[in-house]
């Protein structure tokens, strides 16, 4: 691979990553504090559950691909291990808000920082010996699948109509 595919790859990547982290912060942003309260369908989750959710999510992948330590581990009480309910205390919406946009951005910056051969080590849930075998098990795939992640609950979103 040239150093020009090389860079278009880098540049697909993170171009889909951003466009779905700025597409999901549009839709988050338009609910002001009571509409973020809403279920997104009758008996379905809440836009706030699902903006933690994401969050934590998104926090889980620092250590999964080796950047750091993550920054909100109280969210997955809430957001990863428990499903939405109404009566669980939440923390502050603007705090949920704010956790959501440093975590991506902190992402982002790392993430456009990675060589292309960064893109395929290994990460950190996958062992040597599974990743000499399963050398697809690499950070590219992650990345790939959270994208996927966040566009799945963005399509859940549109349910909701305003």
């Amino acid at each position: 691979m040239d150093k020009i595919q090389q860079d278009l790859f880098i540049t697909t990547v993170l171009s889909n990553w951003e466009l779905a982290v700025k597409r999901a912060s549009k839709v988050f942003d338009s609910y002001n504090d009571e509409e973020i309260l809403l279920p997104i369908a009758a008996g379905k989750n809440r836009v706030v559950y699902l903006l933690g959710h994401l969050t934590a999510v998104h926090d889980r992948m620092l250590p999964l691909l080796g950047l750091g330590e993550r920054q909100y581990p109280q969210l997955d009480d809430l957001f990863i291990s428990n499903p939405d309910n109404a009566a669980t205390a939440l923390p502050p919406i603007q705090e949920l808000r704010s956790h959501w946009m440093a975590t991506n951005a902190l992402l982002t910056e790392k993430l456009s920082a990675w060589t292309p051969g960064e893109w395929l080590e290994r990460h950190t849930a996958v062992s040597a010996e599974d990743f000499a075998k399963e050398p697809y098990r690499n950070k590219l795939n992650i990345v790939l699948n959270r994208t996927g992640h966040l566009s799945y609950h963005l399509g859940q979103l549109a349910l909701l109509k305003k």
